[in-house]
């Protein structure tokens, strides 16, 4: 009896050795992409569209083979759009499950919050929405990269077109956090730099979810101004328009988020949007092969066009992949490098990742809200104009990185 104890004592530790390293062999061979979106609370349909772009991006790439032969894992983490709970649930997806690989695509507060946890836990983030130019200009860190544009830039595509069309007054509204303040900045920079002569009728900021929207447009009103300059998203620029157009607040609006179909959408009312601007790295009226295809690809498989938030997602996630091929191991120094200089062929046209502060690089576009288009039955933009990335660049020296390796 004591014979047939040990005997299966010993099968049973046996047994528990050889599961072991294939538990471990199951670990290795799954590459861990972390996405910390707002899925709930007042932005969740963007994020909702942030975490499509992800999950097909992915859905790809496995689909081709994964990354260096491992099944890329997402796990997805809603942020709530608050920086103590994203912070807290990061933290405990860092010990659970020892991910290194965080995307981060909306809030500047979200960015900063994650981003406090990279040096201690070896993490590289990436963001395809974050655009507060502080974080790759003074603040900027090597653990963090950003695969879409910067506040600065925005402000200073959408300047150049308000010049181009010789407005003269502007007023300008805009939410009262940091982002909002720093597209405002940018802009008026850019603005002054470009002529001196334009001015600044009315400024407003104003609180994120904003009802009543009435006094700031009366004060537009009064003010008479050319054109608007807004970087308001989502339902703020929705009730925006809603309330401002009735009113008698007839300019057109030249703003970061003129191609988001939600919002669009979400007016009821095409007269209300009509001849508004907007400027971004990605529209899918971009007037290319490659671009239509991946139209057409994703519609066919998703049932959605790749519009705005869920093409900045699936782009930003594909070049991160490129980096970690690149690499030839998910080692974080070995990845963050080798996505150092990195230029990707996106549907969008050629993408780099810059050294120096981790910018992305790349030709942005110009297009103008139209009644008729062939992507849905509301209004959206028309075919997309090339603006030359040399408008839109600031150099390293000029945002104030210093980047430490």
């Amino acid at each position: 009896m004591k014979r047939k104890i040990v005997g299966l004592v010993s099968i049973f530790f046996m047994a528990l050795m050889l599961a072991i390293p294939m538990g471990t062999m199951a670990a290795e061979d799954t590459i861990k992409l972390v996405d910390v979106a707002p899925l709930s609370g007042p932005v969740k349909d963007i994020g909702d569209r942030y975490l499509e772009g992800t999950k097909y991006a992915i859905e790809i790439i496995n689909k081709n083979g994964g990354l260096l032969g491992k099944k890329v894992e997402l796990i997805s983490i809603d942020s709530e759009y608050k920086p103590d709970v994203a912070t807290r649930k990061a933290q405990t997806v860092i010990l659970k499950e020892g991910a290194k690989f965080f995307h981060v695509p909306a809030g500047t507060h979200i960015g900063i919050a994650v981003l406090n946890l990279a040096e201690k836990n070896d993490l590289l983030i990436f963001t395809s929405g974050v655009m507060s130019a502080s974080l790759t200009g003074a603040n900027c860190n090597k653990r963090f990269f950003r695969v879409c544009g910067t506040t600065d830039q925005y402000s200073y595509a959408l300047a150049n077109a308000i010049v181009k069309e010789g407005h003269k007054k502007i007023a300008i509204i805009a939410q009262d956090y940091s982002f909002g303040h720093e597209a405002v900045v940018a802009f008026k920079k850019k603005l002054a730099e470009l002529d001196p002569s334009t001015k600044i009728v009315s400024e407003i900021f104003h609180p994120i979810g904003t009802k009543d929207f009435a006094p700031y447009v009366s004060q537009f009103i009064a003010a008479k101004p050319d054109a608007i300059f807004s970087p308001n998203f989502g339902n703020d620029m929705t009730i925006f328009l809603k309330q401002g157009r009735p009113m008698g607040m007839k300019q057109k609006v030249f703003s970061y988020f003129n191609g988001d179909e939600v919002v669009i959408a979400g007016l009821g009312n095409d007269d209300l949007i009509e001849g508004n601007v907007g400027v971004e790295t990605y529209y899918l009226t971009i007037p290319t092969k490659k671009n239509a295809e991946f139209v057409a690809q994703y519609h066919k498989d998703v049932g959605n066009y790749p519009a705005f938030w869920r093409a900045k997602a699936y782009l930003a996630v594909m070049f991160w992949a490129e980096a970690v091929k690149k690499a030839g191991t998910t080692d974080v120094t070995a990845v963050r490098k080798a996505w150092e200089g990195l230029t990707y062929d996106s549907p969008a046209g050629l993408w780099t990742m810059r050294a120096c502060d981790h910018q992305l690089q790349s030709a942005w576009w110009y297009a103008k809200n139209v009644k008729k288009n062939k992507f849905y039955k509301h209004a959206y933009v028309d075919t997309a104009q090339q603006i030359p990335a040399k408008e839109v660049t600031i150099s390293c020296e000029d945002t104030g990185c210093k980047m430490s390796q």
